[in-house]
């Protein structure tokens, strides 16, 4: 691969393009690129044709809010996207946006908010793009209810490596539609996305809070109370063991209705959604993830765990309701800007499972104690509700997530990826699923388990008629499907 022949090239044609590192969402893995940053369909495609005849392989990149590798394409080319950033049209008599893939979640809530819509799906952090939550398939808060964002296009626009453009949705190239709606970038590139949003009659959500002792009295309460609230998580404290193993917390929120919020319309101000600027009032809070360094060990963690179940528990007894802004609720990653960086210089991985409900209750409690075995707890616990979708390469199931942040070290690198791979094993025994927008370690045998040779023989399919010579590559494509590339 010649990546100076093609930069120079590029610059000849004023289109910038630079070497790189660029890393993951959880800064444990990294690698060099060429990226390029267009703002236009002609670049794009420029970039393909400039790539078959050099023979360099090239991979998307959104906000680079995936935790793993998905977003990286070492020594290849990265297509950057996110100055392709337009809302073409949005209808709010009836909810439809109309944007190019670079478009980000908080652009898109800052400018429907206040005519009464919201995104259908949000995933933690209101910064990835369009194009990257494509990819990916994100689901939300509200995933048993509604579906992954995939449910909610109406259609879209795809650029393959040959510069063909395909207009995709249920009818029109369906089986293209199916497939790169959480195809990780493999198909071809997102160029305008249509987007059914959800009509909301307030800025703010009712919010309960709710302790439980452990992670199966977790699980009861879900499946209990399910049909009662629109977005469910649970929060879980990983560190003790015995019978309160997976003690936590779960948020339960509510939509209000037309009529049910005296203030909707100041609600609705773009201004009520923002995070508060300060911690506590006081700390401007792009300053706190320093101050958190020091805690992100083992001890500080049980502590701040411990500390805040608790107190959750404490406020538990108060039994009411409190209303709270949709942003607040949603994106809960967001408070701290570059907390990750507390993790220290190699980062962390999230490991996320998603088990059907039947085996839920038996493998996420067995994947706590197994962590406890290797003497490597994860120092957050996220918990969610799930169904199934009808994309090809879906992570989704009737179930529960369980998502585990693990801090990286130099000394337990080694160790923390064989824990994850031993962790599949139970897993996937139990007919579970891993998710590409988290993941750091998965090996080709597991995702063969998990999709089944017959699944991924007709997504490659579908790979070799829209990218014959294999162009689109990422890291983690190479790892989990290294038999694409391999001739």
């Amino acid at each position: 691969m010649d990546l100076t022949e093609i930069a120079v090239e590029l610059d000849r044609e004023g289109i910038g393009a630079s070497a790189e590192t660029l890393y993951g969402w959880g800064r444990s893995t990294h690698s060099e690129a060429l990226v390029v940053r267009p703002t236009d369909k002609d670049t794009i495609r420029r970039v393909f044709e400039l790539a078959e005849k050099h023979g360099v392989t090239v991979g998307f990149r959104g906000s680079g809010c995936s935790y793993g590798d998905a977003s990286q394409n070492g020594d290849g080319v990265v297509l950057d996207l996110t100055n392709f950033a337009k809302v073409r049209s949005f209808d709010e008599s009836t909810g439809l946006l109309v944007a190019e893939p670079g478009v980000t979640l908080e652009m898109i809530w800052r400018q429907c908010v206040p005519l009464g819509w919201w995104p259908p799906v949000v995933s933690g952090t209101m910064y990835p793009t369009l194009g990257g939550l494509l990819s990916m398939n994100v689901h939300g808060k509200n995933n048993w209810q509604v579906g992954t964002i995939g449910n909610h296009v109406r259609s879209f626009e795809l650029m393959t490596p040959r510069g063909e453009t395909l207009r995709c949705d249920r009818e029109q190239n369906a089986d293209v539609f199916h497939a790169a709606i959480g195809g990780f970038g493999m198909l071809g590139c997102f160029t305008e996305v249509e987007l059914q949003l959800k009509k909301i009659w307030s800025g703010r959500l009712e919010v309960e809070a709710i302790a439980t002792a452990n992670l199966r009295e977790m699980i009861a309460w879900f499946e209990t109370n399910k049909d009662d609230f629109d977005y469910l998580v649970g929060w879980v404290d990983c560190f003790p063991r015995g019978t309160a193993l997976g003690r936590g917390l779960i948020h339960a929120a509510r939509y209000l209705g037309e009529g049910q919020d005296d203030q909707a319309k100041a609600t609705m101000r773009e201004s009520a959604q923002d995070l508060p600027s300060r911690i506590l009032g006081v700390m401007p809070k792009n300053k706190v993830w320093y101050l958190m360094r020091p805690m992100l060990n083992d001890y500080g963690m049980r502590a701040i765990n411990a500390a805040k179940f608790w107190s959750g528990k404490r406020g538990q007894t108060r039994n009411e309701p409190y209303k709270q802004p949709h942003a607040a609720f949603a994106f809960l990653l967001d408070y701290v800007p570059d907390w990750k960086k507390a993790y220290g210089p190699e980062g962390l991985i999230q490991y996320q499972t998603f088990v059907p409900k039947e085996a839920a209750s038996d493998v996420h409690p067995r994947l706590l104690e197994r962590c406890h075995k290797r003497h490597i707890v994860p120092y957050l616990g996220v918990y969610k509700r799930h169904r199934n979708d009808p994309f090809l390469m879906t992570h989704a199931v009737d179930g529960f997530s369980f998502a585990m942040d693990f801090r990286v070290t130099s000394s337990n690198r080694n160790e923390l990826w064989q824990l994850c791979r031993d962790m599949d094993e139970i897993v996937t025994e139990a007919g579970g699923r891993l998710y590409f927008a988290k993941d750091a370690t998965m090996l080709p045998r597991t995702a063969e388990t998990i999709w089944g040779k017959e699944t991924i023989e007709r997504f490659h399919a579908l790979k070799r008629r829209l990218d014959p010579n294999s162009r689109l590559q990422t890291n983690l494509a190479r790892r989990v499907f290294p038999g694409w590339f391999s001739s």
